[in-house]
């Protein structure tokens, strides 16, 4: 063999090599470095435990069906799937999906110029149309939880109506161990020009959608886009339509000019699924004591997110500030929880540890007839309103 042929077969050899790590190790490496747990798991008083078993706990944000888990299986990275959302005791988990995230992402200033999900899309060995298509991201995504939920032998269940919903709390009264989840969208654009794929994603389950995530879109400005505008007519349209089918709105990520449209034009209750407010955390990801206020007379809840630029921390108290902050301001009936779990953001614990935020609630004063409310109640009373 010449030594041409030579380089050329070991050329060859380390280009295979990185290409096999490319499509095995790394979105796991990507995974593990981008969704840390912050803090080592503290000892919780039993009677906390024993509160924390009783409640009906609905999470309404986390963006694990992007990183290509089995979520039916304990895995070792990240912060959910369904055996820790069990050992947690969490009953109904919102699954948010991710179609478009523009690099140096931060919360003040992007552009949709740039897309990191395509990488990972194909690192992770998605089918070809996703790589070049918002909506079809978002319906293989959704395709994911529905055979999650085929595949669970009755353990998991995809919920797309009241009824399911209501079916599914009836059983899980018997038993703990079951686990329900609903589709989001983080981000209109997933839905194409005009909303062209929202029958598509509609009949796929998607029950909540947010107008943008961290760019500006045609349908409205993000807190963390360039001009961070209102809503546009076409926006407008979109906001009736949600409403008219039962998919409920979502303020996260939203410019402070949408929130002030969405909540002139909405006749239903609409969330903020994952947030922190201005009175513990100010910056301009998180929403004013007149929106939070706002959000309250729609009937809706705002949900506190676990993340540093949701509560300016990285511990159980931090989140319980914000918490104990918001229920003063706007009340318990109106408080919700929204991790962003798996959101490429650390928290202080995975799903499985949910108890250390019971305890920092007691510890901040809440008592337990409020804990029920936040911890679930309320986020099932408005899905019910607004759920087809």
């Amino acid at each position: 063999m010449t030594k041409r042929r030579r380089r050329f077969g070991f050329a060859a050899g380390v280009i295979a090599a990185l290409v096999v790590l490319f499509f095995t190790a790394a979105p796991a490496l990507t995974d593990r470095s981008m969704n840390k747990v912050s803090q080592p798991p503290s000892v919780v008083a039993p009677e906390v435990t024993a509160l924390h078993r009783t409640l009906t706990i609905v999470d309404l944000h986390a963006d694990s069906l992007l990183w290509g888990r089995d979520l039916l299986k304990r895995s070792s990275r990240g912060h959910v799937d369904v055996p820790r959302l069990v050992e947690g005791n969490v009953a109904v988990q919102m699954f948010t999906i991710v179609t478009q995230s523009p690099r140096h992402l931060n919360i003040d200033r992007n552009d949709d110029q740039t897309d990191n999900i395509r990488l990972l899309a194909i690192a992770q060995r998605w089918p070809p149309k996703t790589w070049s298509s918002l909506p079809e991201r978002a319906l293989y995504q959704a395709e994911r939880l529905a055979d999650f939920s085929h595949r669970s032998d009755g353990k998991f269940t995809l919920i797309k109506t009241r009824a399911e919903l209501d079916a599914f709390i009836d059983r899980r009264r018997s038993d703990p161990s079951l686990v329900a989840g609903i589709l989001g969208i983080e981000g209109a654009h997933a839905l194409g020009p005009d909303f062209v794929a929202l029958d598509q994603l509609d009949a796929a389950g998607i029950r909540m959608i947010s107008f943008t995530h961290f760019f500006d879109n045609s349908f409205g400005g993000s807190a963390s886009g360039v001009a961070k505008g209102g809503l546009t007519d076409t926006g407008k349209t979109l906001l009736a339509e949600m409403e008219r089918r039962g998919i409920l709105v979502d303020l996260s990520h939203t410019s402070h000019d949408v929130i002030r449209d969405v909540l002139a034009l909405a006749k239903k209750p609409v969330v903020a699924s994952h947030t922190g407010v201005r009175g513990t955390c100010d910056n301009n990801r998180n929403l004013t004591d007149d929106e939070l206020r706002g959000i309250a007379k729609t009937g809706g809840v705002v949900a506190i997110g676990y993340f540093t630029n949701a509560v300016c921390g990285d511990k159980a108290a931090d989140i319980a500030r914000a918490v104990a902050y918001t229920v003063k301001l706007i009340g318990a009936d109106h408080v919700a929880l929204g991790s962003d779990f798996d959101g490429a953001v650390a928290t202080p614990f995975d799903a499985a540890h949910l108890s250390q935020l019971t305890a920092a609630l007691v510890a901040a004063g809440l008592s337990a007839d409020e804990l029920h409310l936040i911890a679930g109640d309320n986020a099932l009373r408005v899905l019910r309103k607004t759920l087809p």
